[in-house]
């Protein structure tokens, strides 16, 4: 009798161990299975956020493009770069080419005002004249004056334009005018 209650009490015994070893395997599949969940969604979020911000590179390079067009049109009829009244054509897209020396001269002071411009430069079109670029000490027989920036880089806006100034051909002074070209660049985003 004692032997057959040794005999039920290890049976019991081994029942207990045999269902704690089961509970500690659930709980580590569980655990495992809470793991491989979690980290799929880590993944698919990962997932979505570099598709999600893939195309944020060419949305603000097509911003800048943007925004280099309008400053293009936005120069050629600002206050600094206009022909206003001085000049008989005194439509739009005519620069006065006196008042883009001396701006030229103070580009540091504009440079809030052209925002995320690289480079800017005006040249002159026709008639065709020596690959010169502009200063104080060749101004006007140059062909090209450089506003801001030493070369045009990345992408750039381009548009006609009227180049005016005043000349004199030693009797009286009158208004010269020749076809130039306003470029207005940035750089892309890296």
């Amino acid at each position: 009798m004692i032997k057959t209650m040794q005999i039920a009490l290890a049976g019991c015994i081994k029942m207990k161990i045999i269902k704690k070893t089961k509970a500690q395997m659930k709980i580590q599949q569980m655990a495992f299975m809470l793991m491989a969940v979690t980290l799929l969604f880590v993944l698919a979020g990962l997932f979505f956020l570099v598709v999600g911000l893939s195309g944020l590179k060419d949305s603000a390079t097509d911003l800048r493009e943007k925004n280099a067009m309008l400053l293009v049109t936005r120069l050629s009829n600002s206050p600094e770069f206009s022909c206003g009244r001085a000049f008989d054509n005194a439509g739009t897209n005519c620069i006065d080419a006196d008042k883009v020396m001396i701006v030229r001269e103070n580009a540091g002071k504009y440079k809030d005002y052209w925002g995320e411009v690289s480079n800017i430069k005006i040249e002159k079109i026709y008639p065709s004249e020596n690959n010169i670029e502009c200063n104080l000490g060749n101004y006007p027989d140059c062909s090209t004056i450089r506003i801001l920036g030493n070369e045009t880089s990345g992408y750039y806006s381009s548009n006609f334009v009227s180049l005016c100034r005043k000349a004199t051909d030693g009797k009286e002074v009158y208004d010269k005018c020749e076809v130039a070209k306003l470029f207005v660049s940035y750089n892309e985003v890296e």
